[in-house]
């Protein structure tokens, strides 16, 4: 068992804009992002199923040629290997959780979202 405190949790520069804070267990992780009006994050696609749940602010997604926004209080569950975006409508402070670990997001190569 181990016990996190967000705010001990130092916060990681991705790029202007957008930040996060990361809790990885073995097979899930959660990570609380910081994501400025107007950020976007790029389109990209990954193995683990993602959870968003809205905390303040609001994203507007493209998955699949649909364009879906998102804002407090919302969650989206985004499938395994589906592509997607987001771009802020707000300052915005959303918890991803995905399963199994994202292990780019661990090591450093999750390179699409460190490009300016």
């Amino acid at each position: 068992m181990e016990h996190y405190i967000w705010d001990e949790i130092p916060k990681e520069p991705l790029k202007p804009g957008i930040a996060r804070k990361i809790v990885s267990g073995e097979k899930a992780m959660v990570a609380q992002v910081f994501i400025d009006k107007g950020a976007v994050v790029p389109e990209h696609s990954h193995e683990s199923e993602q959870i968003t749940y809205i905390l303040e602010g609001a994203l507007q997604f493209e998955i699949e040629g649909r364009v879906i926004v998102v804002g407090k209080g919302e969650v989206l569950r985004i499938p395994s290997h589906v592509a997607h975006k987001a771009v802020a409508l707000e300052d915005t402070l959303d918890l991803d959780i995905f399963s199994p670990i994202r292990a780019d997001w661990l090591d450093g190569t999750d390179h699409y979202i460190r490009r300016d």
